[in-house]
């Protein structure tokens, strides 16, 4: 039995970057460099923000990419790039509706000042998917691969608690690999 859980990895929410609906992409910065501020030496930083509604239940995530696509107002008329390429687009089409659109007419200054007034509930992603603080940490593995995310919410019952990150999954994943894969002898082949 896998003795190794979601919730031995986890960043519980005290330690994790959360803020209102109503805040800005100003607000979720700040946030986010707080809560950076208190990670202990060598853990990873964070890539997201949480998103609690007014009773205080955590109903979004902004990351990274979602923060870059807010900052740029043209971005949302263009709508899904990866449904654009899977229907059969071409990278050039692509690249001629992004000139057309002019998507880099604008000081980089002026893009990043729009953060103080960009609404964080009308740019984050819902929460969808999240996993039991009890699940092993091979069914953490499998819904990383299948959802393609960068971090999954962590749930007590009904409530997250904490967000399992991909970085530490796989740090956990490395130390293991390194520890149970070592060579008993010199194979050819392998790295020295």
């Amino acid at each position: 039995m896998d003795s190794r859980k979601v919730k031995d990895l986890m960043v519980s929410l005290e330690n994790y970057a959360v803020i209102y609906e109503n805040a800005t992409l100003f607000d979720a910065v700040i946030a986010l460099e707080e809560a950076q501020a208190k990670l202990p030496p060598g853990r990873m930083k964070h890539r997201a923000v949480l998103i609690k509604d007014k009773s205080g239940k955590i109903v979004g995530k902004l990351g990274h990419l979602a923060f870059l696509k807010a900052l740029e107002p043209k971005y949302s008329s263009l709508g899904d790039l990866k449904t654009l390429a899977r229907a059969g687009l071409s990278a050039e089409f692509v690249n001629s509706m992004m000139e057309t659109y002019k998507f880099w007419d604008y000081k980089f200054e002026d893009i990043c000042r729009r953060a103080r007034n960009i609404v964080v509930k009308d740019v984050c992603h819902p929460i969808s998917e999240n996993i039991d603080e009890n699940a092993p940490l091979s069914e953490a593995i499998h819904k990383f691969v299948m959802w393609q995310s960068l971090s999954i919410p962590v749930i007590r019952g009904n409530d997250i608690v904490g967000v399992l990150r991909l970085s530490d999954l796989y740090s956990e994943i490395a130390n293991v690999i390194k520890t149970t894969c070592a060579p008993d002898s010199d194979e050819p082949g392998r790295i020295k």
